[in-house]
């Protein structure tokens, strides 16, 4: 489990970045429920780098409020490398938003496969500009519980952010 003080310091640091960089942001979250925008705006001044967060539990939501394509949750699922991708694009169409960041996993305790077991999570992190589009696509796999899964993958998503470019 994470602790509230270290997503803070995190959530700040990417905040400073985005502000410094001119730069906003949106978030696309199903399994974390929007936990990263939580974190995100609990920093002060939020409102000068933090645009919006979509929490796109449902795959319905996710087709309708994000664009993900009914033929990627068919062939890839909702965790997967695909939809994170989808999920992020989707949040980067908000006029204004130059970053995105999207998470799609499986917290648990159950709803797992061999395949794809409790604790693995999609992550998707997208920055654009005039010219182009630089996206960090990468899976993890967090043990323990549904709240220390959750809260891991929070973490990772705003790491994740200060990866960008």
């Amino acid at each position: 489990m994470v602790s509230d003080e270290e997503l803070y310091r995190q959530a700040k640091r990417v905040g400073e970045r985005l502000l410094a960089a001119g730069r906003r942001l949106a978030t696309a979250e199903s399994c974390t429920a929007g936990w990263v925008a939580k974190a995100l705006t609990d920093v002060p001044g939020s409102s000068g780098w933090f645009e919006c967060g979509y929490v796109t539990y449902s795959d319905a939501a996710k087709m309708r409020d994000l664009g993900v394509t009914a033929g990627t949750l068919r062939e890839f699922g909702a965790v997967s490398e695909q939809t994170a991708r989808e999920m992020a694009a989707g949040a980067l169409r908000v006029p204004g938003v130059s970053v995105a960041i999207a998470v799609t996993g499986i917290a648990g305790p159950d709803g797992g496969t061999p395949a794809k077991p409790v604790g693995t999570v999609w992550f998707c992190a997208a920055a654009r500009d005039e010219r182009r589009t630089e996206t960090i696509a990468e899976r993890q796999h967090f043990d323990g519980d549904r709240a220390a899964v959750r809260s891991l993958a929070v973490r990772y998503a705003l790491e994740l952010v200060l990866r960008l470019p």
